[in-house]
């Protein structure tokens, strides 16, 4: 078999090559664990990775031996996936990012878990994030500091901050993460990734760690867009463990993501530019992202699309100061998912937060803290769900009027910040200004890309928001710009 090359490998030249012998599962997932030992423990020390599957090589054999004997698994056979460790893994460490859930071993898969090995894909290993993904950022109290692999000073982005960094640094071939206000968009956007938000409801989130239940989807987290659609298709459909999925039986969930490719999608497209989103040109780290950005933007232009810039939003900054329930729902929805737990730790949030069993430069573990016990008792809670709507609908109207596709803008203003300041209290959250929320909060879909890199060579993201289940024509618009433009480009560490 020779020397073999994982770097950027897609699920689509994998199978290729292992049908025609040039590669095995067992091979690849050896290469794998090789990195990770080399760049994650050792070396660069990315800290991406917090638990390696046992298990894995062992599994790698058996689909080998399937394959000698005619049979494909499914759709992901032998892919070795990185699995934010947000989602139950049965048999294997499940920490949640909490060091009160160091030594926890879940007895039952999450639901994508399942449909994950059911399709014939690895669970590699499980990557690190914030405590209960309550954070932008790529530390946590059981994981430490996840670093991003692009400037090893930098921050990976969070919360689904190891899915990030691994994926990027070939650790692994796909990823999943998870996203509540951008715990998939920021990442991606950080380390040059492709990461989907799908309409809420599309994915299950049984078995998930939850943080506002009413805005949670688990997600891909992809070196390309190919690979992202056939991780959808896998992953989108009913789950009658999660009302929120009943969404899926109101829409045709047979329609593969992976027929929504389509590299001419651009052509005669209308894109809008949110171009209020866009931070003051008043800092370098602002500037180099609108530099970034526009260049983005001129090649989708180049493509055939049709730009309209500026368009706006009515009221953008007041919806998503109305519609952000992570100071409401959190605590609920954490205390909920510790009682069905088997075997949990822990019973409560409260107990975590007494015991300071939390890394303390996480700013949203005080706002958990202070949350009710019972927000429905609150008529804000139910104010709040009301202006999601609105503000759902204002989009969509926006979307309409102007007879847009898609609504582009960058992810993050500001350029990955050096982590050290996240750990001095020098750099807070509202020093990394995200648009992440106005999907989030809206129940949209949306799509990061990557948009190039700065000329420090820090990667910057560029991001596709769409009406509720416009999913494939995002999917179709992003395959397109990934064709015009190329962007993605690996890390360059020893």
């Amino acid at each position: 078999m020779g020397n073999i090359n994982i770097r950027e490998l897609t699920i689509a030249e994998f199978h290729d090559r292992l049908r025609d012998g040039h590669l095995t599962v067992e091979a690849v997932v050896r290469d794998y664990l090789d990195r990770i030992k080399r760049h994650d423990r050792n070396g660069s020390c990315l800290n991406a990775v917090l638990t390696v599957n046992d298990s894995a090589v062992d599994r790698a054999r058996e689909l080998d031996a399937e394959m000698e004997a005619g049979t494909i698994e499914g759709p992901l056979h032998g892919v070795p996936v990185l699995v934010k460790d947000q989602a139950q893994t049965k048999g294997l460490r499940t920490t949640f990012g909490s060091e009160a859930f160091a030594e926890y071993v879940p007895d039952r898969n999450a639901t994508i878990v399942d449909r994950l090995e059911d399709a014939g894909a690895i669970i590699l290993a499980k990557t690190n994030l914030p405590d209960f993904a309550a954070g932008f950022v790529g530390y946590s109290s059981v994981g430490g500091q996840t670093r991003n692999p692009y400037d090893l000073s930098r921050d990976s982005g969070g919360s689904s901050a190891g899915t990030g960094a691994g994926i990027a640094a070939n650790l692994g071939l796909v990823g999943i993460g998870e996203d509540t206000g951008g715990s998939i968009r920021v990442p991606a956007s950080f380390c040059n990734l492709v990461g989907m938000r799908v309409t809420t409801g599309l994915i299950s989130r049984t078995g998930m760690s939850p943080l506002v239940a009413e805005q949670d989807t688990p997600g891909p987290m992809c070196r390309t867009v190919d690979d992202l659609a056939r991780l959808l298709d896998v992953l989108v459909g009913f789950d009658p463990d999660d009302e929120a999925t009943a969404v899926t039986t109101d829409r045709s969930t047979n329609d593969s993501f992976v027929d929504a490719l389509d590299e001419t999608a651009l052509k005669g497209a209308r894109i809008g530019v949110l171009r209020n989103t866009f931070g003051d040109d008043d800092a370098d780290r602002v500037t180099a992202v609108n530099e970034t950005v526009d260049a983005a933007l001129a090649e989708i232009e180049a493509a055939g699309a049709t730009l309209v810039d500026p368009v706006e939003i009515d009221e953008l900054d007041q919806f998503l100061a109305d519609t952000s329930l992570y100071g409401l729902v959190a605590k609920r929805d954490l205390n909920a998912f510790f009682e069905r737990l088997a075997d949990s730790p822990v019973d409560s949030f409260e107990e975590i937060y007494d015991a300071g069993a939390y890394h303390d430069g996480l700013e949203h573990i005080e706002t958990i803290a202070a949350a009710p016990e019972d927000p429905t008792v609150d008529r804000e809670y139910w104010w709040r769900l009301a202006r999601q709507t609105a503000f759902r609908r204002r989009i969509q109207y926006t979307l309409a009027d102007q007879e847009l596709d898609a609504l582009a803008f960058p992810d993050v203003q500001v350029i990955p910040p050096e982590f050290e300041g996240y750990h001095t209290g020098e750099l807070t959250r509202a020093d990394v200004p995200t648009n992440t929320f106005i999907a989030s909060q809206s129940g949209c879909p949306a799509i990061s890309m990557p948009a190039g890199f700065t000329d420090d060579g820090l990667p910057v993201g560029i991001e596709l928001l769409g009406a509720p289940f416009s999913d494939r024509r995002l999917v179709a618009l992003a395959s397109a710009y990934e064709a015009a433009t190329d962007l993605r480009r690996p890390p360059e560490f020893n």
